[in-house]
């Protein structure tokens, strides 16, 4: 049994999530326990940085190369405080798993641009200052092979799910959502995943610029707005969701730009059916996922929602209505965190990757070969 922690800061930009847990095992025997969690606002000036970097007017080197130390200094903060609360010394804990922070990725070839990606919060920095070992840059090598980068947690879902003997999906609702989908008795070569579009990102930047807030607490602005049916219509017609799995997207279709455009073209939609119909469009692309590219084949008996947006309860009721023979679940409903399930993940990714385990899923990055996912830093 090994004390870890695992690092996740997402495209929603609602924080530092980090869990410290035991593990135990490797591969379909891995076993953990999570012993704390918690969820570190990240200071607005810094989250100003991490848009400016991902804007295409306002980024430089200068500010990609200081926020990526500002931001490892950050992330070992976060160990350092964890282990305090949990009151575990630092001297214990085996290994550090950081996801660090997306900045780009864009995994598809456009001209002379060639398919990339790009997480910061440097691990040195985090290495040095807890005096641990930290596994970093876990998407870097599936691109390298050919595959998407994302999703990653797939791999993890079979972990936690396998032994279910039913058809189930996992479905995260982060800044963007994607699903796994995980057939009885499948193996990890049949698994599909996939982003399905934005999760909270849209929803999130709309509360942010239109009311002061960082997000929708369980949907209830959306629940007092009107949906614009003939907008939703029009957010519909993005390429992306015609796209054939495996697929992956993230700030650069969905991010600032997008709902700077969204509020600009739509000034006379208040700021609350804004928001109520950004929530149905999440709901909506969840839900055509499926019935586009899903349940022509597989009977699906439950979805299980994590990450923030399982707790959007306008969102998840909207999911209902649209896919009312499949089973809406929660993390919660199997005794697990909603909010600590992609920390816990990337914990796993990299135990995996100590013990030399390849752990991408070539069905759903894309990737020509399973490859070890993550970089090791040394203390």
């Amino acid at each position: 049994m090994k004390y870890c922690i695992g690092l996740m800061s997402g495209t929603s930009l609602d924080g530092i999530d980090s869990v410290l847990l035991e593990i135990e095992g490797k591969g379909i025997d891995t076993k953990y326990k999570e012993i704390y969690f918690n969820c570190y606002p990240i200071d607005e000036d810094i989250k100003n940085e991490i848009h400016d970097s991902m804007d295409a007017k306002k980024s430089n080197v200068a500010l990609i190369c200081s926020l990526n130390y500002k931001l490892g200094n950050l992330f070992a903060d976060a160990c350092i405080d964890l282990c305090k609360k949990a009151n575990i010394s630092l001297d214990n804990v085996d290994f550090i798993a950081s996801h660090g922070q997306t900045i780009y990725h864009n995994p598809n070839l456009e001209g002379k641009l060639v398919p990339s990606t790009l997480q910061i919060g440097e691990p040195s920095v985090i290495a040095y200052r807890t005096n641990t070992k930290v596994i970093s840059n876990f998407r870097g090598k599936d691109i390298a092979a050919g595959g998407q980068g994302a999703p990653l947690v797939p791999y993890v879902d079979y972990i936690l799910f396998n032994k279910y003997k039913k058809n189930i999906a996992i479905h995260n609702i982060g800044g963007i959502a994607n699903t796994t989908i995980l057939k009885k008795d499948t193996s990890k070569d049949e698994i599909l995943a996939f982003d399905t579009g934005p999760g909270n990102m849209i929803i999130d930047e709309l509360c942010r610029r239109l009311k002061g807030i960082e997000y929708d607490k369980n949907g209830e602005i959306a629940k007092r707005g009107r949906i614009d049916y003939e907008l939703l219509n029009k957010m519909m017609s993005h390429s992306f969701f015609e796209q054939q799995p495996p697929k992956s997207t993230g700030r650069e279709h969905f991010g600032s730009f997008y709902v700077e455009q969204l509020i600009k073209e739509n000034n006379n939609i208040d700021a609350n059916s804004l928001i109520a119909t950004a929530t149905e469009f999440t709901a909506e692309t969840m839900a055509d996922s499926y019935k586009r590219f899903i349940l022509n084949n597989i009977d699906l008996d439950e979805i299980i929602l994590c990450g923030g947006g399982a707790y959007n309860l306008t969102l998840r009721e909207s999911l209902e209505r649209k896919l009312k023979n499949i089973k809406i679940s929660s993390m919660e409903d199997h005794s697990m965190n909603s909010f600590s399930k992609e920390a816990v993940a990337f914990a796993i990714l990299g135990n995996e990757c100590l013990n030399n385990i390849k752990s991408n899923i070539k069905s759903a990055t894309g990737a020509k070969n399973y490859v070890v996912l993550g970089d090791i830093t040394n203390s």
